[in-house]
């Protein structure tokens, strides 16, 4: 523990023992409690590196008169240094246990009815039964009952404290299995004593829970729905024993509240019998499978059908369960759609009854969507297992899309004359229809869903055609568009009237006065661009077609559509920049356009995305050329270099700090084409600190190596680089300056040479002689008086290693005031004391903040000010917002 907080320390334990005293603020006892937890999981001793606690905790479980909050304070930090023997037998023999953990003491005070102390006291027992001695305790204090009652408390933060200290109980002092006990070298003696006393509570425990689950009244299922979550947790964790012994105790209970159906008690019930079914041997105990049965036959169809989903999501291997709550899941779709889905005569004794359900609309909704929910599940599971063709389930997708839309009704089949009400429900419901949408997207993997093709575009580019579909409706249309695209390179498997009806829908879109809608089809736009790998094949494709339409996007008077319309535009000439196509006069204009963006947008999203794009050429480019070849061999390369000289210029003097970490972004991938090709520098953007393996090392080169590396700094300072670099360095956005640093290091490590080398001299005479200029004003002061500050140190070097710090040439000034300066880019580069301000960046402000020593000089500041209330007027003590 650090020093300085331990001398802090007995002043802090005054304070909050004196009642008179105020806190900084209502969180500063859980910090100090965080603190404290934090400092004993790392396995010291609480007591040890601060004794003060001890005399802490025995002078305020005296006094009751002080604050709750204090009080229940104590007894949490009371039960953590209790956790471990050693402080539990210090204060047992101290006799603070006894009292602070005693309830007649706190009752006797007048204390127990406030939620806080309850609360104290539940979660001090937690932190400090974790050994046999505090389970003795608890046994011994005849605790047990007492915590039981707590599990009905009127306050229900201490009702689930309580639930979850009984859970810990349960499950911290279970007998370890045989395996375990074996690999650890323990014995059935270290367990004999701490046996006895579990198997008493466990028997206490399990008898309560059977009394406790009740079907009478609803406050009584509240309480059972709690119970119930606590019995799933524990048998979802439980080993044999204790699982065996709970199940044995509370199976006619479940069965009384299985067949009593209330719905309330439905999911939870069924979260017990999955933990128990899935937790079992492998063949499942035959009461739990009479258990699912029975939630299998409830009448009620929303709990039917949420049971059989709550079965599916947990993926049990239980084949005859399986095909009945595939079955139950699909009856909705099957009568709303009249798909005959499960054939005419399957369920017939919940069809009618379903049915009736779906009448009423706010059921027919919620049963439809969980239906909707599960049904890509359902189309992947073994075929043995569906009742139908994974493609029959797409066709009533499909059907529901079209009834809910208003273009069809339900089918005319025997098994639909009934379902003309319930179709109207579904009719214009934006939830029906998203929640279709987001299961068709997803059907896209099921088994033979080629073949569905067609029909499935025609029915999305009616909803994108529909003059009634909302916004949100539109997006998720688009969306499963993609998803279905993705399944073939180019739009030859559409008819050619479809095709026509994509490019007609996109047009009328892109138009819309809403822009939702807007935003949404240039994104899809360039979605398809990404999906569609081969768009030659497809000449009236849609990257092509809608070219001229993002590129009027990008004078969208909304910012996000032009944002969208500029990562549209990327995308779409993807595969053009990788195949070194040669610019055409539009993409020219287009370049011109987002460079105007990128210098005068008022809004950064546009701005951001202006970078990306270049990034998305400039790495098309890259990836593509060989080893032998360079980029300055495209086509597009003497655009591009000039445009990136202008993107590194506008990008590191925005406003917007992602803009700039987008464009040093760009900078890196400037530094990896640089160095790759000649000095077998490694693309490595997660790492950034030189090592022998990815780093240049001078002297270990051919002569003319150092020629070669002076050429690429030259070139990386005229390109910018080099300026973008130590503008983001002394940026005030940390992750600016964070990012800056790291690619200055590995600049460095690149270029670094051995001092000691035969060729170091003749190596520095080259290289140092290339300088980047400093503007005298903004980051170029900023450096300047970084590299000033060395200034004394360099004079003792010779002349040849020395900084280049000058005055510009031609003596001219910048425009802001004050004189351009040169400097020698690899003296600047080891002169910047990088490593050490790569430390600091590494910290986030909390290291000064949030730290242990603020909160105890703040708790103590806080006291000092209630002290000496004459303070001046607009006075106040500051703290610290940790």
């Amino acid at each position: 523990m650090d020093g300085e907080c331990v001398s802090l320390l007995p002043g802090v334990c005054k304070v909050l023992a004196d009642s008179g005293r105020s806190l900084p603020d209502d969180t500063s006892l859980e910090k100090l409690l965080d603190w404290f937890t934090g400092l004993s999981k790392t396995g010291g001793s609480l007591l040890e590196s601060c004794p003060c606690l001890l005399e802490f905790i025995s002078t305020v479980g005296s006094n009751t008169a002080l604050d709750p909050g204090v009080l229940s304070f104590a007894l949490r930090l009371a039960g953590l240094i209790a956790a471990r023997e050693a402080g539990f037998t210090v204060l047992q023999e101290r006799s603070v246990v006894d009292l602070v953990f005693n309830p007649q003491h706190w009752q006797d005070a007048g204390l127990w009815s406030d939620p806080c102390i309850r609360i104290g006291w539940i979660q001090g027992l937690q932190n400090m039964l974790q050994h046999p001695k505090a389970l003795s305790f608890f046994v011994q204090s005849d605790l047990t009952q007492l915590l039981l009652q707590l599990q009905a408390d009127t306050s229900l933060f201490v009702a689930s404290a309580a639930s979850q200290l009984l859970g810990h109980i349960l499950l911290r002092f279970q007998p370890p299995p045989s395996s375990r006990r074996e690999g650890t070298g323990e014995t059935a003696e270290d367990h004999q004593g701490t046996s006895v006393e579990y198997a008493a509570v466990v028997v206490v425990i399990s008898e309560y829970i059977q009394k406790s689950l009740s079907t009478e009244g609803s406050t009584q299922h509240r309480r059972s729905v709690q119970l119930l979550r606590l019995l799933a947790l524990l048998l979802a964790q439980a080993g044999p024993p204790l699982r065996d012994t709970l199940l044995q105790a509370v199976g006619d209970a479940l069965k009384e509240l299985v067949a009593a159906g209330c719905s309330q008690l439905t999911l939870p019930l069924m979260d017990v019998i999955l933990a128990a079914h899935s937790c079992g041997a492998d063949k499942p105990d035959r009461h739990l499978s009479c258990l699912l049965s029975s939630m299998f036959s409830v009448n009620k169809p929303a709990d039917l059908i949420q049971a059989a989903a709550a079965f599916l999501r947990r993926g049990l291997h239980d084949s005859d369960h399986s095909v009945w709550a595939v079955r139950i899941l699909l009856l909705p779709l099957d009568i709303v759609t009249g798909r005959s889905l499960l054939g005419s005569k399957d369920l017939d004794e919940h069809r009618l009854s379903t049915a009736e359900e779906l009448k009423i609309k706010n059921s027919c909704i919620s049963l439809l969507c969980l239906c909707l929910t599960n049904t890509p599940h359902i189309t992947l599971l073994p075929a043995d297992l569906l009742p139908c063709p994974p493609g029959l389930i797409v066709t009533a997708v499909l059907a529901l899309l079209s009834i809910s839309s208003g273009q069809n009704s339900a089918s005319s089949s025997p098994t639909a004359t009934s379902c003309t009400e319930v179709s109207r429900n579904v009719i214009g419901s934006s939830k029906v229809q998203k929640c279709a949408l987001e299961a068709l997207a997803a059907l896209s993997c099921c088994p033979g869903g080629k073949e569905k093709m067609n029909e499935v575009f025609t029915v999305l580019l009616q909803y994108l055609d529909s003059p009634d579909s909302d916004p949100t409706v539109l997006h998720k249309s688009y969306l499963a568009l993609i998803k279905w695209m993705s399944l073939c390179t180019n739009l030859s498997f559409l008819t050619e009237q479809l095709r026509q009806d994509l490019l007609s829908v996109v047009r009328k879109r892109v138009c819309d006065v809403r822009w939702e809608v807007r935003d949404s089809t240039v994104e899809f736009v360039g979605k398809a661009a990404g999906v569609l790998t081969s768009p030659e094949e497809a000449p009236e494709g849609l990257p092509v077609s809608t070219a001229p339409l993002l590129k009027e996007a990008l004078q969208d008077t909304e910012s996000y559509v032009r944002a969208s319309a500029i990562g549209a535009l990327a995308q779409t000439q993807w595969h053009s920049w990788q195949q070194g196509a040669a610019l055409t006069q539009q993409q020219t204009e287009t370049v011109s356009r987002l460079l105007e963006i990128l210098s005068q947008d008022t809004e950064g999203f546009a701005r951001r995305a202006v970078v990306q794009y270049f990034i998305s050429w400039f790495s098309a480019v890259s990836s593509h050329a060989s080893p032998s070849s360079s980029i300055s061999s495209y086509p597009s390369a003497s655009l591009l270099m000039n445009s990136v000289r202008s993107v590194l210029s506008f990008g590191s003097a925005d406003l917007d700090w992602e803009v700039k970490v987008h464009t040093l972004e760009l900078a890196r991938l400037l530094l990896d084409e640089a160095f790759l090709a000649e000095w077998g520098y490694r693309k490595s953007p997660d790492s950034y600190a030189g090592d022998s393996e990815r780093t240049c090392r001078l002297h270990t080169h051919s002569r003319g190596v150092e020629s070669d590396l002076a050429g690429v700094l030259t070139s990386l300072v005229e390109l910018g680089v080099i300026s973008a670099l130590l503008s983001g360095l002394v940026d005030c956005d940390r992750p600016v300056a964070l990012k800056a640093c790291r690619l200055l290091i590995r600049l460095r490590d690149t270029v670094s040479w051995d001092s000691e080398s035969q060729d170091a001299s003749a190596a520095m005479a080259t290289v140092t002689r290339v300088s980047c200029e400093l503007p005298g004003w903004g980051w170029g002061q900023e450096i300047k008086k970084v590299l000033e500050s060395k200034s004394s140190d360099w004079a003792s070097k010779d002349c040849a290693t020395a900084l280049i710090l000058s005055g510009a040439d031609d003596g001219d000034s910048d425009q802001d005031g004050g004189d351009r300066m040169h400097a020698g880019v690899c003296e600047v580069l080891r002169s910047l004391g990088l490593d050490e301000r790569l430390d600091i960046l590494s910290q986030s402000s909390d290291h000064v903040h949030n730290s242990p020593l603020s909160l105890l000089q703040d708790i103590l500041d806080a006291s000092a000010a209630h002290t000496h209330p004459n303070t001046q007027p607009g006075q106040e003590v500051i703290v610290d917002c940790y």
